[in-house]
Order: C-alpha cells, then sequence, then structure tokens
C-alpha cells in the first residue's frame, strides 16, 4: 500500500516540515464515519465558513462573465440574499436544489447559498437532454431548480410541479427578496459529514448515478490541493537551488482562471472554484460554445494565469491559425485533467505556454474520491509523463485483484483508495454505492492501474470499460442500451478509439436485425436522449455475430482495430 507521506527525493521531507506539529497543514487522525482518517488540524467545518472566510479578500474581484464583475463583497452578499430567498421558498437543511445552467456567476451564488443553509445542491450537467433531465429530478427530487433559459427550453416541461427560478427573467427579483441579510442569521448548524453536492457519473447501469460529497470532502479537496502545490514548490526549488523559486516565474498578485470547466464537474465546481474562493482568486467566464479565438482574446484582455486543458481545449488554442497574434505570456499554470494527456500534449503545451512550461501538471480523482488522489507536475512529470504521481498526503491507495487481495509493486489490478474525502455514497442507490465502497471505506475506482518501485501510479485507460472523451465520462453501456433499442439493431457494441484532441471518440459496432443499418439514422436515434458527446462518431455495420465469450460476454478486445 501505499501512503501519501512515502517518497524517494525531497518531497518527503517536504511533507514532514509541513505536516508536522505546528506546521502549515499539520495533520492529525480523527474519526470520520467510522473510521480513522488523517485530516487537517486547523480546518474550515463547512462551506458557509468558507463563505465568510472569503469575505475577507472584499473588493477583489472574484466572477466575470461579460459585464458582469462580481467582488468578493458582492459575492457574499448575493450568497446570504440568495439562501434567505430560498429559505423563504421552504427550502431546508437537506432538501435538495437543482442547478441547470451554463457556467455564470449566478451558478455559483446558488450553489454557495443551498449549501450555507444546508441543502444539498443536485447539479445536473448542462448537456443533457429531457430524458436525462427528468431522470436526475426523479432521483434527487428536488424542492426548486434553478436553471437558464437554453437548458429549460431543451429539458421540456420535466417536473411541472417543480419550482423553478429562471437566472434570465427571475434572479434580480429573486436577489432582492433576501436583500439585506447576512449568513449569520442561518441558525441552522452544519456538520462536516453532511451532504452538500450530487455531482453525476455516469454508472454500468446505463443510467447517472449521484455522487454525494460532503462538506468535509470539498472542503478536504481544497486544502489538500494547496498542501499539494506547497510540497511541489518546496520540492522543486530545492532541487534548482540556482534560483529562490526553481526557475519559476513569480506568482502573481491575484490568479486569474479561465472559467472553462463545467461548473457540474469536479475540475469546474472544485478545482477551479474551491480554490479561487481559499486563496482570493478570479474566475473569468465566457457564454456560448467554446471558440478558441474568443477565449485566446480573453486570456489577453484578462491576463489569465490559469487554465484546465480539458480534452481538446489546449490543442484548439494552440493550434489556432491566429494563436501566436495574442498575448499570451500572462498563463504560468496548465493544468491536465479528465484523462491522462499524451507526452505530445504535455510538451505542446510546455512550448505554447513558456511561462507555464515548468508549472505543467495533472490530478487524478473523480466524483467519488473527490480531493486528488495522486498528482503531478514539474520536473518529475517530465521524467514520468504517462504517471499520474504519487498518492497525495492524507490519501492511502493500494492495487488489488478482482478478488479483494493487494497486489505487489509493478502488477496492474484495480485502483482502491481511501480518505476523509472520499464520498458518502451514490444517491438513493446502495446496491452500487456498497459495490463502489466496503466497510473499511476504501474506494474502488474503477480504474486499472499500477504503482512503480518509487511510487509513482500509471492508469492503464484501455484497461476499463470508461471512455473518456473531452474529460467527459461515458459508459458504453448506456450507449449500448439506445442502440439495441432501434427497430435495425441486433446487437451492438461500444468502446474508446484513441483520439489526439478529445483522448478517445466513441466507436459503435452495429450487427444489423435483418438488413442494413443506417448509421446517420442511428446517431439520430442517440441523439434523441443521449447528449451530444456520448453520440458516437466512428461507425461499423458487420454481418458477423459479435464475438463473445462462453459466459456470453462481449469481447470487445476482439473488435479493436
Amino acid at each position: 500500500m501505499w501512503v501519501g507521506f512515502r517518497a524517494v527525493d525531497g518531497r518527503e521531507e517536504a511533507i514532514q516540515e509541513l505536516t508536522a506539529p505546528g506546521g502549515l497543514f499539520e495533520l492529525t487522525t480523527e474519526d470520520v464515519l467510522g473510521q480513522p482518517a488523517a485530516v487537517f488540524a486547523s480546518r474550515m467545518r463547512s462551506l458557509r465558513e468558507m463563505v465568510a472566510k472569503a469575505a475577507a479578500f472584499a473588493d477583489q474581484e472574484f466572477l466575470v462573465l461579460q459585464d458582469q464583475r462580481l467582488t468578493f463583497d458582492d459575492f457574499t452578499s448575493q450568497v446570504a440574499a440568495a439562501a434567505a430567498a430560498l429559505q423563504q421558498r421552504g427550502v431546508g437543511h437537506g432538501d435538495r436544489v437543482a442547478i441547470f445552467a451554463a457556467n455564470c456567476p449566478e451558478w455559483v451564488v446558488s450553489f454557495f447559498a443551498a449549501t450555507s443553509l444546508g441543502a444539498i445542491v443536485s447539479a445536473y450537467n448542462g448537456w443533457w437532454t429531457a430524458d436525462e433531465v427528468n431522470y436526475a429530478t426523479s432521483l434527487s427530487q428536488p424542492e426548486l431548480m434553478i436553471a437558464d433559459r437554453a437548458r429549460l427550453e431543451r429539458s421540456g416541461s420535466g417536473r411541472p410541479d417543480l419550482a423553478c427560478v429562471v437566472i434570465e427573467d427571475d434572479w434580480d427579483g429573486f436577489i432582492a427578496s433576501g436583500a439585506g441579510t447576512s449568513l449569520g442569521d442561518v441558525e441552522q448548524p452544519l456538520a462536516e459529514d453532511d451532504p452538500a453536492v450530487i455531482l453525476f457519473t455516469s454508472g454500468t447501469t446505463g443510467r447517472p448515478k449521484g455522487a454525494v460529497a460532503s462538506h468535509r470532502g470539498l472542503i478536504g479537496f481544497a486544502q489538500s490541493t494547496l498542501m499539494n502545490g506547497a510540497v511541489r514548490a518546496i520540492t522543486e526549488r530545492r532541487s534548482n537551488p540556482g534560483t529562490e523559486d526553481g526557475g519559476a516565474p513569480s506568482p502573481p498578485d491575484q490568479t486569474v482562471t479561465l472559467g472553462t470547466s463545467p461548473l457540474f464537474h469536479v475540475s469546474g465546481l472544485y478545482g477551479t472554484t474551491l480554490i479561487a474562493m481559499v486563496t482570493g482568486g478570479k474566475i473569468v467566464y465566457r457564454r456560448g460554445r467554446f471558440d478558441p479565438e474568443a477565449v485566446l482574446q480573453l486570456i489577453e484582455d484578462e491576463g489569465v494565469t490559469a487554465f484546465a486543458s480539458l480534452g481538446s481545449i489546449g490543442s484548439r488554442l494552440v493550434g489556432h491559425p491566429r494563436f501566436g497574434e495574442f498575448d499570451t505570456s500572462s498563463v504560468i499554470n496548465v493544468s491536465f485533467g479528465g484523462a491522462p494527456a499524451s507526452p505530445a500534449v504535455q510538451n505542446l503545451m510546455r512550448q505554447a505556454f513558456p511561462n507555464a512550461a515548468q508549472a505543467v501538471g495533472m490530478g487524478y480523482g473523480s466524483s467519488e474520491s473527490v480531493a486528488v488522489v495522486a498528482a503531478i507536475g514539474g520536473g518529475e512529470y517530465r521524467e514520468r509523463p504517462t504517471s499520474c504521481g504519487r498518492v497525495a498526503v492524507g490519501f492511502e491507495a493500494e492495487i488489488r485483484d478482482p478478488d479483494g487481495h493487494v497486489l505487489p509493486t509493478g502488477q496492474e489490478g484495480e485502483i482502491w483508495c481511501r480518505s476523509a474525502y472520499t464520498m458518502l455514497e451514490y444517491w438513493n442507490d446502495p446496491a452500487s454505492t456498497a459495490a463502489a465502497i466496503d466497510p473499511a471505506r476504501w474506494l474502488n475506482t474503477g480504474d486499472i492501474g499500477c504503482f512503480d518501485d518509487d511510487g509513482y501510479l500509471y492508469i492503464n485507460s484501455r484497461a476499463r470499460d470508461l471512455i473518456l472523451r473531452n474529460a467527459e465520462n461515458i459508459y458504453p453501456i448506456e450507449i449500448e442500451y439506445r442502440l439495441d433499442a432501434h427497430p435495425s439493431v441486433a446487437e451492438s457494441a461500444v468502446f474508446g478509439v484513441e483520439h489526439p484532441e478529445t483522448g478517445q471518440e466513441v466507436k459503435a459496432v452495429v450487427v444489423p436485425d435483418g438488413e442494413d443499418a443506417d448509421p446517420d439514422e442511428l446517431a439520430a436515434w442517440c441523439r434523441e436522449v443521449l447528449a451530444a458527446y456520448k453520440v458516437p462518431t466512428l461507425w461499423e455495420i458487420r454481418a458477423a455475430p459479435l464475438p463473445r465469450n462462453p459466459a456470453g460476454k462481449v469481447v470487445k478486445r476482439e473488435l479493436y482495430s
């Protein structure tokens, strides 16, 4: 088993300094949900406390979208007003509030208003179709939905009795109804392990599962991320003694992060929003579909210092014919997440953003792990470009065989991890929860990988069924179920095919039911109930039956070409 203290270089020394009694990130052991776990001795205990502490950044800008520019003062006052407005509408502790909108300041305000009351945010995927929205609504049973017009129109009527705040039409009145209040007026106590948010992730049942994260989990994400950054900075500096900062550019007075990662994702809500909350950073959003030229202009205009290159975002920016015409020198941090980035893409980012070359890195985690399980960056990422790093402080991780036995270093198997921050459960799905989390609170990530002799974790992305396309998780069975329901399809198999920009593309192999199947018709059929990113882009129509093993399971490796 590997834990976040074992290392082979100055990293261990840095960790010991930071986590020792009196250290900046002092660690202690406490009981968390019936199991001993490493936690930070000094920590916030709720997201309401996080909002209160963010007020210290006062008139610094926090959330920017075109002409909307909210300072931290604006944000904290709007959170208090929105919380009061939610209370007036009957929302209380344990109730669900659905948010179904594009990235915008109102999304962030709504999230912290609801969680400050002890309500649970049901974070809807902004690309869902009506069928997917209706399923999530049926599962999470929200008391109220906060949505934008475009997504409401796409999702249809949904549940007629569900109260809805339409951002473009109702937001000003919604905030005004709670004006003049303070979060200090909220008397409902919050516990660290109270649920805070449901993030939906595709499951092997073919329907989204709702991973429930606690207040402790979200705060732990932020604090452990800062800890990982401090360890890396100290280690890099000591490994480059010729310069005070290891040769990296000086940090800016305020980080400015490009908010392209969706807020219904770990990367957007946790990695971007929570970190900006605790560091006084600014997040810059934009409307509409991803447009490389518009984003490059935004980087120049706002002095963006950091962005997450999920999926093909980085490649599309750098590959734009006008890339060199924009000033991108402000970018000093480029990160990857959602799926491993190829060494070629890593080097492309280093060359295109030279001021970020030493800070290019990635984190490995999931909606279920909540916090980052392993991370890598800087020089070690150059040396081990196919690794996702060493186990983060506060985490334990091990590789197990299908029977649950721990495997030795170098052997590939299922990745299991444990921390104080692991999801509480899959919402209203005890069977899936029991399958994912064992009685000792170890989480089966569903990933396949191994450790090397130095404790670096490697993931075999082809060994799992999950498809990662533009950092979106796609389970083939959901698409297979839809295809198999088409009258011209006898059977189907779906899997991921490597792609240089999107990570993977979705390929469908279809056996027709007596007559030819039309890929365009099948794509339209899928698009009726599946989000666009799940619709196959590669099709193979074959006459022979799908290859199966004696148990009747399709042997997909025989279909790869």
